[in-house]
């Protein structure tokens, strides 16, 4: 068997397990807001939110909630946003490969917005590797199977780089990509540190917390991924990151699907430990199967998503709720309408639909 369909076999969990034991076979070192709203509140009046049984409605305000583009990376922007609008999405998560760049003569961001209004959505965030450099963008686009595009383009590893001339490039990088998510309209960008190893938190934290300061200026705010197993799988280590670089424009991105999946981790505990960071999540299900996990579609998985979104609402939380569709059925093309009308079956209240 190939080295290649061998590694598709692999669960996500198996792939970044094997990775982080230096077991995937080849090497991740090859390459040496302007926008504020009303924030709707999913409580308005408590007396009108009990049923007959006296218990409260699980409500969800779809006016939240965004699609992640990365499923429709094989098509380009215009036409993965007008399947999104179709599906009923009022706001997108641009996925960095195919719809976004953070290059000037790579990505037109006229074009990006142009082509949002046109559809009528409104960009959340932008799904990047910021921070990450190459190390961190081959570590997440190997599960996919996928090519970095341009990979002479980006530092080696990013803010966890012993080299502070890269480290000092990959800082402008970042702020060009709190640029773009600033003329954009988006609220927040997904950041990466690079080698996710926890070793490297003392390393990263300063160049995180310059980009913070240039954040806060811009009013975007900076979203941390749970992926993985090293600092953004482990709850613990990614609130210790949060105060480290000690910014209301720096936190966490929620993902209790790849928390379950990637490392088995109790998804509940999970968001009591980190909700006082989180700035921004995806959603997607996933349940125990055999002796592992596996994605689900909203519904069939174990992941309880109106607690989630009760707690993150009771906690003040003010961002979006994007829904990241990862499945292979049905296609891309029906499956990001499947996966909203399913998630809304979950809520016995939806407004703004």
């Amino acid at each position: 068997m190939s080295e290649k369909k061998q590694r598709r076999k692999l669960t996500r969990r198996q792939f970044f397990k094997q990775a982080a034991n230096g077991a995937v076979a080849f090497s991740f070192f090859s390459a040496g807001l302007n926008f504020s709203y009303t924030q709707r509140a999913l409580i308005e009046n408590q007396a009108e939110l009990k049923n007959t049984a006296g218990k409260d409605l699980r409500i969800i305000d779809m006016a939240r909630v965004s699609t992640c583009s990365i499923c429709l990376n094989h098509l380009p922007a215009d036409k993965a946003f007008e399947i999104i609008a179709a599906a009923g999405y009022k706001k997108v998560d641009v996925h960095e490969k195919v719809h976004l760049q953070i290059f000037e003569d790579l990505c037109d961001p006229d074009a990006l917005k142009v082509a949002a209004e046109k559809h009528g959505l409104k960009i959340a965030n932008l799904s990047t590797y910021a921070g990450g450099g190459l190390f961190g963008r081959k570590m997440m686009y190997a599960f996919h199977n996928w090519k970095v595009p341009h990979p002479e383009r980006f530092t080696s590893c990013g803010f966890s780089s012993d080299d502070p001339q890269e480290q000092k490039t990959e800082l402008e990088q970042v702020k060009r990509t709190i640029d773009l998510a600033s003329f954009l309209g988006a609220r927040s960008i997904r950041v990466f540190p690079g080698n996710d190893e926890p070793g490297t938190i003392d390393r990263i934290v300063p160049w995180f917390k310059r980009a913070a300061e240039y954040a806060a200026e811009k009013k975007v705010y900076m979203a941390f991924e749970n992926e993985a197993s090293g600092i953004s799988g482990t709850p613990k280590l990614c609130v210790e990151l949060a105060e480290k670089v000690n910014s209301p424009y720096f936190g966490i991105l929620y993902e209790p699907g790849n928390l379950m999946h990637d490392t088995g981790t109790d998804y509940k505990a999970a968001l009591k430990t980190m909700i006082k960071h989180v700035v921004h999540c995806h959603f997607k299900d996933c349940k125990r199967v055999g002796q592992g996990y596996e994605m689900q579609h909203f519904g069939q998985g174990a992941i309880d998503f109106p607690w989630i979104v009760e707690q993150l609402n009771a906690a003040g939380y003010k961002g979006d709720f994007a829904l990241e569709y990862e499945l292979h059925s049905p296609e891309p093309e029906i499956g990001v309408k499947k996966f909203r009308d399913d998630f809304m079956a979950l809520f016995d209240q939806v407004i703004n639909k």
